[in-house]
């Protein structure tokens, strides 16, 4: 059997709630393409968001434990497959568009620099007289410029619905400007199912790597909500803890999370009578969220995991020296561009000096970033 992109076109019509996105009803791209005879507009943008080279390079960017801490602790690229798979969960469950959901969880990290917050921190003090930066919009930058894949045009031009679910991805730490992308309107409930879904799996993992890490110990989490709560949702008594148990406690953690988000939406678009993407993008707050018992559980827990593992000295100690890793090297690509790459340098001839250097060292790994420090700064390094 062979299924067309029109026909599957036609099932999302039949499946899909009224308020989840259709395929057909995409704004289409920037340059205009010939749809693809099997896959809808978001499958086809989920496939050129994998192949890119800035989706490898996740592989090798921090989340919170830079790459040669181990190897088992999460990774941009680890963290963005969690949360596409959560989120993809969450969308089938609510009656959303799971690949246009998934596109947008895949793509909402790409445009993270080298060491995680600690790097996207010294860049936009670096780049605070010259346009800024944040990770949101340097996503959107990679796909719209940065990536040169085509022949026919730059970046790879995506949709209109995923890059507009870059510019409003919004947690905690991350809150962007939607300017260009109808500001006055919420995300589509896609885009806000990535949201949540980014949320539940960094507070899993974190409290995974943590544990992991010896940052703190399973003791030191008792009288915490989600604690108690986890502990007596599996029936274990707070003796004997081990590597078994804590993957239990995470695997539970995620499923309360997730169903958590699940019934609270529902119960929010029921009344706030929701009946089409329009009027779900109309209300004046998001409609993705947890109920108000989970959300205090999600503050308390987040609170700890500052206190004791963002703030702890190992992890505090990594930032410092990412951050004058960043900012040297930048400084070193300001003062003297023909240290940069022939690549790299090809672009000064439209694009101003300093957004280049942001650009080249935004696109880094952990590990390229460490290299070329050595070779800048260390005298018996080749260059």
């Amino acid at each position: 059997m062979f299924r067309t992109r029109e026909e599957m076109e036609a099932i999302e019509a039949q499946v899909l709630a009224p308020y989840g996105f259709k395929s057909r009803d995409s704004r289409g791209r920037v340059y205009p393409e010939e749809e693809h005879p099997y896959r809808t507009v978001f499958q086809r943008d989920r496939d050129r968001i994998l192949h890119t080279t800035a989706f490898r390079r996740l592989e090798y960017k921090t989340q919170v434990f830079v790459y040669y801490e181990g190897d088992y602790y999460r990774t941009r690229l680890t963290h963005t497959l969690e949360v596409a798979q959560i989120g993809r969960t969450i969308a089938r469950a609510l009656g959303a568009n799971e690949d246009l959901t998934e596109a947008i969880c895949l793509v909402h990290d790409l445009g993270h620099p080298p060491f995680g917050h600690s790097g996207e921190t010294a860049l936009a003090r670096l780049m605070a007289d010259y346009g800024g930066f944040d990770h949101n919009r340097q996503a959107l930058r990679i796909v719209d410029k940065l990536e040169r894949r085509y022949p026919d045009f730059p970046g790879l031009n995506l949709s209109w619905e995923v890059r507009e679910g870059i510019v409003k991805h919004e947690t905690e730490y991350d809150v962007s400007s939607a300017e260009g992308f109808e500001p006055e309107k919420r995300g589509t409930l896609e885009a806000q199912i990535a949201n949540a879904a980014d949320e539940i799996a960094y507070n899993a993992h974190d409290l995974d790597d943590g544990l992991r890490a010896g940052l703190f110990s399973h003791q030191e989490l008792d009288g915490l909500l989600w604690w108690e709560a986890l502990k007596e949702s599996i029936g274990w008594d707070g003796r004997h803890f081990s590597e078994l148990l804590r993957h239990r406690i995470i695997r539970r953690l995620i499923g309360l999370l997730v169903t958590d988000v699940v019934a609270e939406t529902a119960q929010r678009i029921a009344a706030a009578g929701v009946d089409s993407v329009a009027s779900l993008q109309a209300l004046p707050e998001n409609v993705v969220a947890f109920s108000p018992e989970v959300e205090a559980r999600n503050r308390e827990l987040k609170d700890f995991l500052f206190n004791r593992m963002y703030r702890h000295y190992r992890v505090v100690r990594m930032q410092t020296k990412a951050e004058r890793i960043i900012s040297e090297l930048f400084h070193a690509y300001v003062s003297e561009p023909a240290q940069l790459p022939d690549s790299t340098r090809r672009r000064l001839a439209d694009t101003e000096l300093h957004r280049v250097v942001c650009d080249y060292i935004a696109g880094m790994t952990d590990r390229y970033a460490l290299d070329e420090y050595a070779k800048l700064f260390d005298p018996y390094r080749r260059v």
